[in-house]
């Protein structure tokens, strides 16, 4: 079945069980099916008139329903078929809204979502992540990254706004779970790109319930970054960094993690004892790189595994 026909049984499921409403019958439901149904059949709360949203997915199928139902409400839509066009839309005109895929081209949706939480411009943006996969790895590591919510493919309309009515303040706007309006940006933020996943993690995901990580105990929100007693199993890392969507065997992901100031996958690809770290890797290595990048504290986790200076 295609992915097109899922959306439209879905959508007719949805309509039969209301034409059953209508005319006073009692459909047989129970568990999340009553939940749902009950979600339909109250008064909906809706954002306000002009919520911009952002839906950043590789399928032109699910932008079209996915944008057919927002703008049906009010929204104000726009798309990108790739995480870095859709980071792009973000630093061109911020959204109040970001619907995610985490199967994309290139970047996947981790790393863009990684890359949204640690700017201290867009860490308040609430970003829905979106899958057709519903296993509990991919939302347990959605939400413990920053994600506000889960949805699976196919969505039906009344669920995509039911995920939107937990993020709405009284105002009837968008907010990330645990920040209240006119929330400022993490203790110590930069105004740019700066601010590091670890730090990111803990200043902003307040309101997010914190996981065991598969390697070990979640680091603390008042530990320094980078604190040593935060220890990773190496099957612990891999599996980490699987569920981010990593190879913990690429060399040429190792690398673009150290550019991109990846604290934690950096820490994970150490950990995981697959990658090679002192071999040089397109003509440099990788203490070179993260001194170039300026991270002291890749640095210093790459210099104590060298024995390198730790510059910077």
């Amino acid at each position: 079945m295609s992915i097109f026909d899922r959306f439209w049984a879905a959508s007719k499921r949805a309509e039969a069980e209301e034409r059953t409403a209508a005319e006073g019958k009692s459909p047989s439901l129970d568990g999340s099916v009553a939940a749902s149904f009950d979600r339909r059949h109250r008064k909906r709360k809706n954002a306000r008139h002009g919520t911009k949203a952002l839906i950043i997915d590789d399928s032109a199928t699910v932008v079209a329903v996915l944008r057919r139902i927002l703008r049906s409400a009010g929204y104000d839509t726009r798309d990108a078929a790739n995480a870095e066009q859709g980071l792009a839309l973000i630093n061109e005109e911020k959204p109040d809204l970001v619907f995610l895929d985490i199967i994309l081209p290139g970047m996947n949706g981790f790393g863009a979502l990684r890359a949204i939480r640690r700017d201290a411009a867009t860490h308040d943006i609430p970003v829905i992540m979106i899958s057709g996969n519903e296993h509990a790895t991919e939302q347990f590591y959605a939400s413990r990254i920053g994600a506000d919510d889960f949805m699976k493919k196919p969505f039906p309309r009344f669920e995509v706004f039911a995920r939107i009515e937990t993020l709405l303040d009284d105002n009837q706007i968008p907010r990330r779970k645990g920040l209240t309006a006119g929330a400022d940006a993490p203790a110590g933020a930069a105004t740019t790109s700066v601010t590091t996943p670890a730090q990111a993690r803990s200043a902003v995901a307040t309101g997010l319930k914190r996981s065991e990580p598969f390697g070990g105990p979640a680091t603390s929100a008042h530990s320094p970054i980078g604190a040593t007693q935060r220890r990773w199993s190496a099957l612990g890392a891999r599996k980490e960094l699987t569920a981010m969507g990593l190879q913990y065997f690429d060399q040429a992901q190792f690398f673009a993690a150290i550019r991109r100031a990846d604290q934690l996958a950096v820490e994970l690809f150490i950990a995981s004892d697959a990658i090679r770290i002192e071999e040089p890797f397109a003509g440099t290595t990788a203490l070179t790189v993260a001194q170039e990048t300026g991270s002291p504290e890749i640095i210093r986790l790459l210099s104590r595994k060298t024995g390198g200076p730790a510059l910077g």
